[in-house]
């Protein structure tokens, strides 16, 4: 088996052809890793939760990690590792245009609310939603890939 890194351009390729990746924060010294649906476009990664432990924890330490996979087979496999920052798009006039970007991007996906908007035990109904939409500021993208076509033909 081979593995290879991937360019900044194969890792953005990987990113924008998949919607589900695992994201990782850490609180306390205490990492937390869940899945989430995203959307792509422009550095950035675009996603929607209800309130609770993950964005508890990224309020508090911003910097965030997501892992993007795919397999072809049992030996061949490709990953991106995202490094970002956390933000919030408030429920304001002035967060309204890039709330409604998200949403528009997002919504492309079956079921794009899902995992973010859905908790394990039964939630109170209440007059307003207490949802939000947030960003991942991209810092740093890499990658690699494993199998036969991850040969790195530069070094032959």
């Amino acid at each position: 088996m081979f593995v290879r890194e991937l360019s900044r351009e194969e890792c953005i390729a990987l990113v924008s052809s998949h919607h589900i990746g695992r994201l990782a924060c850490a609180r306390d010294d205490q990492p937390y890793i869940v899945p989430i649906q995203y959307a792509f476009t422009a550095n950035r990664l675009y996603g929607f939760s209800m309130p609770g432990q993950k964005v508890d924890w990224m309020r508090a330490n911003p910097l965030v990690c997501v892992q993007i996979d795919a397999f072809s087979d049992r030996g061949s496999w490709k990953s991106a590792v995202i490094y970002g920052k956390y933000r919030e798009l408030p429920d304001t006039p002035q967060g309204h245009q890039e709330r409604l970007q998200a949403w528009s991007l997002l919504e492309k996906r079956t079921n794009w609310w899902e995992p973010g908007g859905l908790k394990p035990a039964e939630q109170t109904v209440v007059g307003t939603s207490p949802h939000l939409f947030f960003v991942i500021e991209i810092d740093e993208m890499t990658g690699r890939a494993a199998g036969e076509d991850a040969v790195d033909v530069s070094s032959h």
